[in-house]
């Protein structure tokens, strides 16, 4: 049986830092240029290196993306920057464009070089042309099925690797090569910029009467035209192994470190569990559904693993997330009275019940017994954003525990 990568997205060093303790093998993380996630924070070169350095002690490798789809005053940037990375050493370059890859080889003989999903790879033709010209993974394109992955795997070079989404957030357009965001909003979602009109709701308007709209229905449902739900294969862990899938990537690198910390944290106890003992797997999934629920979410679908989506795999009525959780804090040190020290994600006040997550799993359900300052101030509520804290649980915890509190109806905890 082949070894299976779990692959995690990071936007920022805190969230790689999250993903190599809650279980990736590696993660993925952008630089300030050439990737397509441009809004997210991504990383300067030093904060490369600092995360580099940190997934290394931990056995966890580290991917850069640089997989926009190069216009001709890219390229002399494309050059200079994996100049940088040549110092700099990530464990591969993810790339789309056939002249970056080129760049890259020039630039980079030596380093490896995985072939983005956006390069529409989807037959073992596409795989062997870019193992010829020295690419040692493809990630498939998000339009294969489960049976055209294992018609891929016994045509290619054994050594040679594939990657495949897995979970998170799926684009309405063909690998993700979409012009809606250009002719809309005159920002490039292949280079980076997509400004998401997928999630909008859509109307008619007729030109002599301005200010007047109407509905457009797909159905009866709502207006949300290219509104798909998102990809989940928690359930389907053994199928995607036997198809000889060798990295599961979870997209979302504008995610918090609950949502990767809690994704990061189930494949991971999925995926050994399977490998220990298949009946130990079916014994878990129930708490695999229920952890990955906790998660901010859209509804989910298998996507395109078992056949071409319907109707069914759109949400007509809205875009939003369903969000069963809020994120309070990571535990970033702790005293030896018991206080543990965080960066306030959202609002909590003493009394309130919260859940504590555990990179093994565990998780600990405690009691807010008071929240003090950095200068030492008593406070009843922690209001504001990014205020570092100290807070009483009544309870051991360690660094990189994660602090979370189930949302009530009234949006608190």
């Amino acid at each position: 049986m082949r070894k299976t990568e779990l692959l995690i997205p990071a936007g920022s060093l805190e969230v790689l830092k999250v993903a190599a303790v809650y279980g990736a093998d590696a993660v993925y993380i952008g630089g300030e240029a050439f990737g397509l996630r441009a809004k997210a924070k991504n990383f300067s070169n030093d904060e490369i290196r600092q995360g580099i350095e940190f997934a290394h002690s931990r056995g966890v490798k580290v991917y850069i993306t640089a997989n926009i789809l190069a216009h001709n005053e890219d390229l002399p940037g494309v050059e200079a920057y994996f100049k940088e990375l040549k110092e700099i050493r990530p464990d591969a370059l993810i790339i789309s464009d056939p002249g970056v890859f080129l760049i890259a080889k020039k630039v980079l003989p030596d380093m490896e070089i995985h072939i983005s999903t956006q390069a529409n790879n989807t037959n073992y033709g596409t795989y062997c042309f870019w193992w010829d010209l020295g690419a040692k993974r493809v990630v498939s394109a998000r339009e294969l099925s489960l049976a055209e992955i294992r018609k891929i795997r016994q045509n290619i070079p054994d050594e040679m690797e594939i990657e495949s989404f897995i979970h998170g957030a799926m684009c309405i357009s063909y690998s993700g090569r979409c012009l809606l965001s250009n002719f809309l909003a005159g920002r490039d979602a292949n280079q980076g910029a997509c400004t998401h009109p997928c999630r909008w709701k859509y109307a008619v308007a007729e030109e002599t009467r301005p200010g007047e709209y109407m509905p457009v229905y797909e159905n009866e449902r709502g207006t949300f035209l290219f509104n798909s739900k998102d990809l989940c294969m928690i359930e389907h862990v053994p199928e995607l192994i036997e198809a000889g899938i060798d990295s599961f990537k979870i997209e979302g690198r504008m995610k918090t470190a609950l949502y990767v910390a809690a994704v990061a944290r189930t494949y991971r106890r999925a995926i050994d569990d399977y490998l220990t003992d298949p009946a130990l797997y079916k014994q878990n999934l129930e708490w695999y559904k229920e952890e990955i629920g906790k998660c901010t979410v859209r509804e989910f679908s298998t996507g395109f693993y078992f056949g071409k989506p319907t109707e069914e795999n759109q949400i007509y009525e809205n875009s939003t997330y369903i969000k069963n959780y809020t994120y309070l804090g990571t535990v970033e040190e702790t005293d030896e009275a018991g206080w543990c020290r965080i960066e306030q994600k959202n609002k909590f006040s003493v009394g309130d019940e919260i859940e504590v997550m555990k990179p093994d799993g565990t998780n600990l359900t405690v009691q807010v017994r008071g929240i003090r300052s950095e200068t030492g101030e008593l406070q009843e509520s922690a209001p504001h954003a990014k205020q570092i804290l100290w807070i009483d649980l009544g309870a051991e915890l360690a660094q990189y525990d994660i602090l979370r509190c189930r949302v009530l109806e009234e949006g608190a905890c």
